[in-house]
């Protein structure tokens, strides 16, 4: 049941990423269209944007975004029971010992970051390390680590970086728009195919930067589940992550959590959700302990 739910969270994945890849794609090639009388040109343009995001993204240190929640690293002597946990968690993994942080925030909450294992980190709130007893913190430790484990840090990475692209490429279709761009020759000889693959374009450019949205937080959605069901695979204890869930799904939103790394916490650090739930960063708490009392 657990290396099932695995690989059908693999696949999920695959196929979110393919449709951030295909939406950044067409985008292009709808500016490309509207805009250059080509649509390769525009997913040319598409490609060279991508890969120069992709890069300056990438680069970014793990301390920017700490910095961005107010998080202080610590050593061994500062937190030794959070230190070994991790270090544990860490080793069950097979992974480097990630860089270890702390928040000072009375919300439990957590979440790891890095481009990749070798360069990773976590990040514990003093109100996780308050409320939480060791079963629980193992828990959540091993649910962080296996973020890092499954190349989860990364992808989020590259889901922002082909976020940013389509927000990019939407705006530079739109003042294209606004300040009088697009295919005189098309709007002058009307004709009626022309005109159609016109408007299509548009709308491409209008609402690809929320359907890259709504990609993105349902990726966010898809690796929360995994990660549950690599914690357990770790610590061959769903009961611990379960109780920690349950912790955290009853506290107070955080006060220190910085709003673009929502994504990255366990749960939702500001504990608001859409009705449709297409825009949460996160599944619903019960049906993550729901799945994991299933294992």
């Amino acid at each position: 049941m657990l290396y099932q739910q695995i690989a059908k969270n693999k696949r999920k994945t695959v196929l979110v990423m393919a449709g951030f890849v295909f939406l950044a794609g067409l985008i292009g090639a709808a500016i490309g269209y509207a805009f250059m009388g080509s649509a390769q040109t525009g997913i040319i343009i598409a490609v060279v944007v991508g890969i120069v995001y992709m890069f300056v993204i990438l680069g970014q240190s793990t301390d920017v975004v700490m910095s961005m929640n107010n998080a202080q690293e610590i050593t061994e002597q500062q937190a030794p029971e959070l230190w070994h946990i991790v270090e544990d968690m860490a080793m069950i993994g097979k992974v480097p010992m990630p860089r270890v942080f702390i928040i000072d925030d009375p919300s439990p909450n957590a979440f790891a970051t890095g481009p990749d294992p070798e360069h990773a980190a976590v990040a514990a709130t003093t109100g996780i390390l308050q409320r939480l007893n060791r079963e629980e913190l193992e828990g959540v430790m091993a649910h962080e680590v296996s973020h890092i484990r499954n190349y989860d840090i990364r992808l989020q990475t590259y889901a922002l970086a082909l976020a940013s692209v389509i927000s990019f490429l939407a705006n530079m279709g739109m003042n294209a728009m606004w300040w009088g761009g697009g295919r005189r020759d098309d709007r002058d000889n009307g004709n009626a195919g022309q005109v159609i693959m016109l408007l299509l374009s548009v709308l491409a450019i209008i609402l690809g930067p929320l359907a890259a949205s709504m990609a993105q937080m349902a990726l966010s959605r898809n690796r929360e589940y995994l990660a549950d069901a690599s914690a357990v695979e770790l610590t061959r204890n769903p009961q611990g992550l379960i109780n920690a869930l349950r912790k955290i799904s009853m506290s107070e939103p955080m006060q220190n959590a910085d709003p673009s790394s929502a994504s990255m916490y366990i749960a939702n650090p500001f504990k608001d959700g859409s009705w449709t739930h297409l825009f949460d960063t996160h599944p619903p708490i019960e049906k993550r302990i729901d799945r994991l009392e299933h294992m």
